[in-house]
């Protein structure tokens, strides 16, 4: 077990927070503050730094409770806004994902279609407090004999609606670019031919996993702000790959970690959870996630510390490799680099363009700051960490 110069609790940090004395910092302020008294004295002085992003993240949605109508159904299939909902839960429970078209979208027969309403829309409107028509379907049972209910909801008047993504916050990304001679449409955006742009999603230093690249504070269990509300960590996203590759500061270099993320939608708010269109792709939704990482040693000083300098993400050409299923990358780049507006690629100045709101993640970092300053916002200590290999 390693020795540490600077040992603090969950508990110890707790109590500063009740007494008033706790220290907090943003990610992007702890770079500094390590970088000028190294991580000791860091670890030492701030007791919380805190995290942010802001982006399209299409492994969301809801499970609502609709409640009972009379005559009672067993729901089989429901519909919100005409957006499909899956109904194999049990009578009046649905999920609604923030993929899901409405059923009469033409999709891309139109190409590239524009998606303009779906899951992710559904889920900004009740947040908005808007009212929605709700239809759903049964075969009919000796206890719930109903076969078709129609009614209008809102948020405040649903028993309840519970916010549920099961990949969220992934540690890393994509730089996205499009080596074909034709325009593409993807998840990563609209990518222009031979190269001539190029996009990304993370809010790099700012981006809660890459503050705690090893997991070793975030589990079942941690607290968070989730779509402007107090949310929770419930267990590692999909997807988590933790073993993926990393450089010498312990930051992977392509997709790796991922959250699945719990809260309650009454609470959350409508400039956190976005619905979005993307052209030629689908519906999704932009929702708002910020970590508290508790400074529990001067490792953790070190991690919070990384700046987009060191933060590195590899080049995929999203026109034939990837949909192909094509393992290869072009070369990396710091998201110093993206950030600045242009990379180098081939001997060209690359346009960039982030689908993550850096603007955002500061502001969420931000508001966390504040709620545990004030004394509104404690840690949770996780039950058990994300795995870690």
């Amino acid at each position: 077990m390693k020795e540490y110069t600077v040992r603090k609790t969950f508990k110890d940090i707790n109590e500063k927070i009740k007494s008033g004395k706790v220290v907090v910092v943003t990610a992007g302020e702890m770079i500094d503050i390590v970088k000028n008294d190294g991580p000791v004295k860091a670890a030492r002085h701030v007791d919380v730094v805190t995290t942010g992003t802001f982006a399209p993240m299409c492994s969301s949605g809801a499970f609502i409770n609709f409640g009972h109508s009379a005559p009672t159904i067993k729901a089989s299939k429901v519909w919100i806004n005409n957006v499909p909902a899956y109904g194999g839960l049990a009578a009046v429970d649905c999920y609604i994902g923030a993929t899901e078209p409405c059923e009469d979208d033409p999709l891309n027969k139109v190409y590239p279609g524009e998606f303009n309403y779906g899951g992710g829309h559904v889920i900004q409107d009740l947040v908005a407090g808007k009212k929605a028509h709700l239809k759903a379907i049964g075969y009919g049972t000796a206890c719930y004999p109903g076969r078709l209910a129609e009614k209008e909801i809102s948020l405040s008047t649903l028993p309840n609606a519970i916010l549920c993504n099961p990949r969220n916050g992934y540690q890393n990304y994509n730089c996205a670019i499009n080596l074909t001679n034709k325009t593409i449409y993807t998840y990563m955006g609209i990518l222009k031919p031979r190269g001539a742009n190029a996009t990304y999603c993370s809010a790099g230093e700012f981006s809660p996993l890459l503050n705690d690249p090893y997991y070793k504070t975030i589990g079942l269990g941690t607290r968070i702000f989730l779509g402007g509300a107090t949310g929770y960590v419930t267990w590692h996203g999909t997807q988590h790959k933790p073993s993926a590759k990393r450089n010498e500061k312990g930051v992977p270099v392509t997709p790796a970690g991922t959250l699945w993320v719990m809260g309650d939608l009454k609470k959350m708010s409508p400039s956190w959870l976005v619905g979005v269109s993307m052209l030629g792709y689908g519906c999704s939704l932009s929702v708002g996630l910020g970590v508290p990482i508790p400074v529990l040693n001067e490792d953790m000083a070190t991690y919070t510390g990384i700046s987009d300098e060191e933060i590195f993400t590899q080049i995929v050409d999203y026109g034939s490799d990837y949909p192909n299923g094509i393992s290869k990358n072009y070369g990396q780049v710091s998201y110093a680099q993206l950030k600045s507006g242009f990379i180098n690629y081939n001997g060209e100045k690359v346009p960039t363009v982030p689908l993550s709101s850096l603007v955002k993640a500061r502001e969420i970092a931000d508001i966390l700051k504040d709620w545990i300053l004030k004394g509104k916002f404690f840690l949770g200590e996780p039950q058990f960490t994300l795995p870690d290999s």
